[in-house]
């Protein structure tokens, strides 16, 4: 990392912090990435009232000159937007330069944030982060810097987490401080009010923070796609040899949209904070007693990443209107926005499905489709059962030694076995509590994202209901 950078302070600041905080999962970025990246962020401000404080870095003026139309339109629902960079001709001449709301901050071309590429978006309702910086002539090794703009690359990571994003603009303000004060001195005071509001946001319901990130996140694997469907349109494979890599990147990064969505669900919810990752570290050892195959092992545990992604649906379809409706038809479910949202990667669309049929129970009373018994497929059975025992042990351990929890958390799951779990499961589950209570220690992700790809496997990806089509308007997902 480059001394001085903001990326630099801001893992120093991380780091010196002695309480729990945000993980930070780095990566490395093509800049075509960042760009789809970025005007995803960029664009969810114009579809909401949160009024941002949105502070960007360009490296040079030129870059900022390409975007510069969109960024007048950005200006009329910010409250304030700073542009930093190394001046070119025309940076400051740009109508957009001229509203009272922008303002402009030269760096030093040796400034070290004059390598990075930032874009920090900050209000009571959304809050978004790209903090990253090029990779040096040494890091790129023997293939040398690229001649292709495209294959510029970019270390760092993106995140939706407030106090991350807080930090970094309040590092960012640091840096302006030297070079305008009375910008720096407004944008403390602006900062100071929206810290207190984000506050009070943090508190509040878990499903309000997934039904704000769905539409944005959306928007995110879309941009993405887009992206991904163009490379072929404008890239010649002897001129740009690294496009398969590229494309790695791109999918990745829609993966990780829906990853850091679930993070900050987990984040939010102070009574249950590690839900996502503890559930996925049961379904791994839940399925290794079922021996079963690696790659349902990895579904399973992406599935358990990612289960809260509709966080408590406010209404349940009734089941008696389903049935009527799905009578003699392919299977059919309403309609959840996080749920389908999965379905924008066809990666993801067995996983979609496993989220969407963990309520139903196994004597057929339960939602969104019915199913009952061995309709039901088995990863949604496992991770049903698995959210429930999960949930019902955070509960206990709150006022029980750890080894009472896990006893009262599987007899709980016991009195419901034929009626809401598979029998067979609720044994291979007391086999589990058993192992931990011996101290068998769970495997966990923990939201370390790094590319997030080892946990895909498009060659071991089938469907969960084979030979049933999934109906037009209301998908499983």
């Amino acid at each position: 990392m480059l001394n001085g950078s903001l990326l630099q302070k801001l893992v120093e600041r991380q780091n010196a912090q002695t309480r729990r905080t945000p993980p930070i999962n780095y990566g490395v970025y093509y800049k075509n990435t960042l760009v789809a990246l970025c005007h995803a962020l960029e664009d969810s401000i114009l579809e909401s009232d949160g009024n941002p404080i949105m502070i960007t870095a360009f490296q040079r003026g030129k870059w900022y000159l390409q975007e510069a139309d969109r960024y007048g339109e950005i200006a009329d629902k910010a409250q304030d937007i700073v542009i930093l960079a190394a001046p070119d001709s025309g940076f400051r001449e740009h109508p957009t330069s001229q509203k009272a709301n922008v303002e402009l901050v030269s760096l030093a071309p040796d400034d070290p944030v004059a390598q990075e590429w930032h874009l920090l978006i900050l209000s009571p309702g959304y809050t978004a982060m790209v903090l990253c910086q090029e990779l040096s002539e040494a890091d790129y090794g023997k293939t040398g810097v690229p001649e292709v703009d495209v294959e510029r690359k970019f270390y760092g990571f993106w995140t939706f987490e407030p106090e991350l994003v807080v930090a970094a603009v309040e590092l960012a303000i640091e840096h302006i401080q030297p070079l305008q004060a009375d910008l720096a001195q407004s944008l403390k005071a602006r900062v100071a009010d929206i810290e207190g509001q984000l506050l009070h946001h943090r508190s509040a319901d878990v499903a309000q923070v997934s039904k704000d990130l769905n539409p944005i996140v959306s928007r995110v694997v879309r941009y993405l796609s887009d992206c991904h469907e163009g490379l072929g349109e404008t890239i010649n494979a002897d001129v740009f040899p690294h496009q398969p890599e590229l494309e790695r990147n791109i999918v990745s990064n829609k993966l990780q949209a829906f990853l850091r969505m679930a993070q900050l669900i987990d984040l939010t919810d102070l009574q249950n904070p590690h839900a996502a990752s503890e559930v996925s570290g049961l379904c791994e050892a839940f399925a290794q007693i079922l021996d079963l195959p690696s790659w349902q092992v990895k579904r399973l545990r992406l599935a358990g990443l990612l289960h809260r992604i509709d966080y408590l649906p406010q209404h349940e379809p009734d089941l008696g209107e389903i049935r009527a409706e799905s009578h003699n038809s392919a299977l059919s479910c309403p309609l959840y926005p996080g749920r389908q949202s999965l379905r924008m990667m066809p990666q993801l669309k067995a996983i979609a499905q496993i989220i969407t049929h963990q309520s139903e129970h196994w004597d057929g009373s339960g939602t969104p489709g019915g199913l009952s018994y061995d309709e039901i497929p088995l990863e949604c059975r496992i991770l049903g059962l698995l959210v429930e025992f999960q949930r019902r042990l955070n509960q206990l351990t709150q006022d029980k030694p750890r080894s009472e929890a896990l006893t009262q958390a599987l007899s709980d799951c016991q009195a419901a076995s034929g009626r809401r779990w598979d029998p067979k499961l609720v044994e291979t589950l007391t086999l589990l509590v058993m192992a931990l209570q011996q101290g068998m220690t769970l495997p966990q992700e923990a939201f370390k994202l790094r590319s997030g790809l080892w946990l895909l496997n498009p060659e071991q990806n089938p469907d969960l209901f084979p030979g049933q089509s999934l109906h037009p308007s209301a998908s499983t997902a």
